[in-house]
């Protein structure tokens, strides 16, 4: 299954907070479900200004101790993607803007991530999505 590593606390918005946008310089044309890898690294730094942006958004986030690191934390379908030269909701100006659908926590896979999309056997997830 197709995989995405997203750092912290942005992984936990999109699983928990209904977050329907991820932001990237690239586009991609894959349409379908995607494991969301809870990216290891996140600097106090940028978790503080994810927390600020989020919480503009009306969204508390978990203090950053708490927040699950290095592991698939749950299932997403990207169902469109488009340039926007616009901030809106949750999408960044000047990004390619995935459009998510139908989160879903599945129970926590350690995973080691990985640039861009990479693929995880499917006999790990099989098990913690059915």
């Amino acid at each position: 299954m197709k995989a995405l590593s997203v750092r912290q606390p942005w992984a936990w918005a999109i699983i928990y907070a209904l977050k329907d946008i991820e932001n990237r310089g690239w586009s991609i044309h894959y349409r379908g479900d995607i494991l969301i890898h809870a990216a290891k690294t996140c600097t106090k730094k940028k978790y503080q200004v994810a927390r600020e942006f989020c919480q503009g958004m009306g969204v508390v986030i978990p203090e950053l101790i708490s927040l699950r690191r290095g592991q698939i934390i749950g299932i997403v379908t990207i169902v469109d993607c488009r340039f926007s030269q616009v901030a809106s909701g949750w999408g960044m100006p000047g990004q390619y803007h995935w459009k998510l659908e139908n989160p879903r926590e599945i129970t926590p896979i350690p995973y080691i991530g990985r640039l861009g999309i990479f693929e995880v056997p499917d006999d790990l997830v099989m098990e913690v999505a059915a």
